[in-house]
């Protein structure tokens, strides 16, 4: 398993990691993602460490705190060789306060997860959306405060605009407080915005990539091709309006490039999907779930191995869409704006 410097940290992690959304499926929304309960969640975590991978990134509001829970007791007395990100800032029930990054929320969020996964430490403790109600300066004097202490080791940011992340690192930079050396984003071949300015921003401040949903949310799997239904099981049928908005037309054509390099490779969708953005700038690490073991598996020989130049192209082009205001007026300025490549 390769390991990838994580941002500006000297903290390494493996190229993929292993989400536990689908550990718990205790209501609607995650259901439909999957509902590994403690024995197959800790099956999973075996097939990790026996990959290599002992990343696994979890979430306070994943199955209200079950899934975090669940993670806890598929490591067991293994935590010390594994690395935990988990996340704190959507609202987690009615409290009025339970919601937010706000000092409260975040100490008090930060406290309960480490109670459900039995730890006295977070690797990676992700804010999971802005917080645009609470100062910058108690989020991230907050954040620093929670590093000071040992109950978090790293920071870093999920879900956030360009001016979001850079002003979290302008109010730390000025303070001298910890920065988020990781920022936690939506990116796959058939929604590739993140390359505008987001991409180009952690270059140039050295954020390391985490990449959540490589897989399209759930359109990359194979399953989904011109002419052919929905498949029986899919979380799109109870999800598919809470996540990206995709044209059919543009998920075809990328899935027509994808089968002639499956041809040529003997790879399947997803693993081609995930080893593009193996090769992207920036991307550190990507987390990929599975609702059982054999999408696991599969999703783990997604490395080891590289697509050619050509391939890589083929693919670019295949999934290139017009850029909005003020991204294609910039792409016509590369000779003192370059795009990253």
């Amino acid at each position: 398993m390769e390991f990838r410097q994580l941002g500006n940290s000297g903290l390494k992690v493996p190229v993929l990691g292993f989400g536990t959304g689908t550990f718990g499926g205790n209501n609607e929304f995650f259901k439909s993602w999957g509902g590994s309960d403690v024995r197959e969640a800790t099956r999973m975590v075996d097939l990790c460490f026996d990959a290599g991978v002992n990343f696994f990134d979890t979430a306070d509001i994943y199955s209200n705190g079950l899934a975090e829970e669940i993670l806890g007791k598929a490591l067991g007395k293994r935590r010390h060789k594994a690395l935990i990100s988990t996340k704190a800032t959507f609202r987690f029930d009615k409290e009025e306060n339970n919601v937010g990054s706000s000092r409260h929320h975040l100490i008090a969020s930060c406290d309960a997860s480490l109670k459900r996964m039995n730890t006295d430490y977070i690797d990676v403790y992700f804010m999971h959306g802005f917080d645009a109600m609470t100062p910058m300066e108690e989020t991230m004097s907050t954040l620093d405060s929670l590093v000071k202490s040992g109950k978090v080791r790293y920071i870093g940011c999920s879900n956030f605009s360009g001016w979001h992340l850079m002003k979290s690192l302008a109010v730390c930079e000025k303070y001298g407080w910890a920065k988020h050396i990781s920022h936690k984003a939506y990116y796959s071949l058939i929604n590739r915005e993140f390359e505008w300015e987001l991409m180009p921003l952690a270059l140039d401040q050295k954020v390391g990539t985490m990449v959540w949903s490589p897989l399209g949310w759930g359109r990359l799997t194979g399953k989904l091709r011109r002419g052919a239904p929905l498949p029986e099981v899919s979380r799109l049928h109870k999800t598919a309006a809470q996540g990206p908005q995709v044209d059919d037309e543009h998920l075809y054509k990328i899935v027509d490039a994808i089968d002639q390099i499956a041809a040529e490779t003997g790879k399947s969708v997803a693993q081609i999907s995930l080893n593009w953005l193996l090769q992207r700038p920036t991307v550190a690490n990507i987390v990929i779930g599975a609702r059982n073991e054999e999408q696991l598996k599969q999703n783990l020989e997604a490395v080891g191995w590289n697509l050619t130049p050509e391939q890589v192209a083929k693919l670019d082009a295949a999934s290139n869409v017009p850029t909005i205001y003020p991204y294609w007026h910039q792409r016509q300025f590369q000779e003192r704006n370059p795009l990253p490549v």
